[in-house]
């Protein structure tokens, strides 16, 4: 049960785009690494069925006896459900395929927007004194993503350099303007940070002008370039700050990190 009384406890964001393939997960995983790096202790939220931010952090699928489904609807405890990874200050809470049929199984249920809200604002959170929670959403606007939007600070939204990229950020603003309207007002923008970025090409320059025109301040000055390394690192079930330390990609998240720290402490000035 949640404690509205306790003093506020780690900053927590939704990694979200309803848009596939842009980079989501990527970022949950490497920003994760990197605010480690910088000496947080950081817990991944694995809230997509498909599992990957789990597989790429290493928790293999026979591993993942007590997952986000047990801590949404089974309320199981957070010792249950938390797990370390090979990296030391990051923990998960992993996914499986289980967590599809969340929707169905939630239909029925008056706080089902509140369940992930109510899950990380336990008394029990404080024992694992983390300074970051990190939700890697679906690739969907489902209730899922409402839950995440819903126990979140912030929404980071990952914009892939391409064609119509900015079209499909409509849907997801509305979505977060509904959220702050009905259940988290004080859910913000976060941030928006261009992934997949290739300078070479014309059009991730015009992407990245026509965002940061239309968006101002909300788009992050640190662009995640399209680097093989970070597309290898999954496969090695690490993140690729890990797999290549050296490489742009992993250089990129690391400053994604710093500039993502030297915002808060901005905002909190």
């Amino acid at each position: 049960m949640s404690d509205p009384s306790r003093p506020s406890g780690p900053r927590i964001i939704a990694v979200a785009n309803q848009k596939g393939g842009v980079g989501k997960t990527t970022t949950a995983i490497n920003l994760s690494a990197a605010l480690v790096e910088l000496g947080r202790r950081v817990l991944v939220i694995d809230l997509d069925p498909q599992g990957n931010a789990s597989t790429g952090l290493g928790v293999e699928q026979g591993d993942r006896a007590h997952t986000t489904y047990d801590l949404l609807l089974d309320d199981a405890p957070l010792n249950e459900v938390i797990r370390e990874t090979n990296i030391p200050g990051l923990s998960i809470v992993p996914a499986t395929v289980d967590l599809s049929s969340a929707d169905i199984e939630l239909i029925s249920n008056e706080k089902r927007s509140f369940l992930l809200h109510d899950a990380l604002r336990q008394v029990a959170m404080d024992d694992f004194a983390l300074d970051y929670i990190l939700i890697d959403c679906p690739p969907s606007l489902n209730i899922l993503t409402v839950n995440a939007m819903v126990a979140a600070h912030s929404v980071l939204v990952p914009l892939q350099s391409e064609f119509f990229a900015l079209e499909g950020l409509s849907q997801l603003m509305l979505t977060v303007r509904e959220v702050r309207q009905t259940a988290n007002p004080n859910l913000r923008i976060e941030g928006i940070v261009l992934t997949m970025y290739d300078r070479r090409n014309n059009l991730s320059q015009q992407v990245e002008m026509d965002a940061r025109t239309n968006l101002g301040d909300l788009v992050f000055q640190t662009v995640i370039p399209r680097n093989v390394r970070v597309s290898e690192a999954p496969s090695f079930a690490m993140p690729v700050l890990t797999y290549d330390p050296r490489s742009q990609g992993a250089m990129a998240y690391r400053e994604l990190a710093s500039e993502l720290m030297s915002k808060r402490s901005a905002a909190a000035a």
